[in-house]
């Protein structure tokens, strides 16, 4: 089984994170963690340093728990949703067991009722089971 983290640079990304590894951690699973940069053709520079600065921080404690980390770096300009579902749906196909955590704003009560494009495609669309972390 595969732990994969949506990771944006964020406080819902950071939330992802965080979570992830520790589920990663406790089910002695890999970690993939997918960073998706809107811009294509490489511009995202600055999202990519924000995820590598993360990454850096949440590598110690994997290593020390014995569990590999992947890191996928997507600049195509697709949305963030269709890099995690094809990183799912990859893992699905090759027989690899695979949950998939994203992290949440909070909304108004207003906002309750609309849930983010790319957070609702992924709880619709993904080939496993989704984790929904809430950004504090």
């Amino acid at each position: 089984m595969a732990v994969i983290v949506g990771y944006i640079a964020s406080d819902e990304g950071r939330a992802a994170l965080k979570f992830g590894v520790a589920e990663a951690i406790r089910r002695q699973e890999p970690l993939q963690v997918v960073h998706s940069a809107r811009t294509g053709k490489g511009s995202g520079a600055d999202s990519t340093r924000a995820f590598v600065r993360e990454l850096e921080a949440a590598e110690k404690d994997l290593e020390e728990a014995g569990v590999a980390l992947e890191r996928l770096d997507f600049d195509r300009g697709n949305e963030p949703s269709e890099d995690l579902i094809e990183v799912a749906e990859s893992a699905a196909s090759s027989g690899q067991e695979a949950v998939i955590v994203i992290g949440l704003r909070r909304r108004t009560p207003v906002g309750k009722l609309l849930l983010g494009s790319n957070a609702q495609r992924i709880l619709l669309e993904a080939p496993c089971p989704v984790i929904a972390v809430k950004a504090v």
